[in-house]
């Protein structure tokens, strides 16, 4: 039953094609925020790299902010995606 999207017979082929849609969505996304959060942390200055702009003017505090934002974003779309999966094998 855990972490099949396709033993649920009650459910139709869409609702299921989006339910397994909808799960990769979110757990990419967590994936990626989660990525960010990790290189935000190792290396405070790719921001300033990347868009060529220092929004704190050197104190840190738009890396920490970012850092707190992407953290959170992780660990929504984490358990959005297990609620997505939960309900793909559950629900009919």
């Amino acid at each position: 039953m855990a972490g099949n999207f396709d033993n649920d017979a009650r459910m139709d082929g869409d609702a299921k094609l989006n339910l397994k849609t909808r799960f990769w969505v979110e757990s990419s996304l967590a994936l990626l925020s989660g990525l960010l959060c990790l290189l935000t942390l190792i290396r405070k200055d790719w921001i300033e790299a990347v868009f060529g702009v220092e929004p704190d003017g050197g104190s840190g505090a738009a890396e920490w902010a970012i850092v707190a934002v992407l953290a959170a974003m992780t660990i929504a779309f984490g358990a959005l995606a297990r609620v997505t999966r939960r309900r793909a094998t559950t629900t009919g």
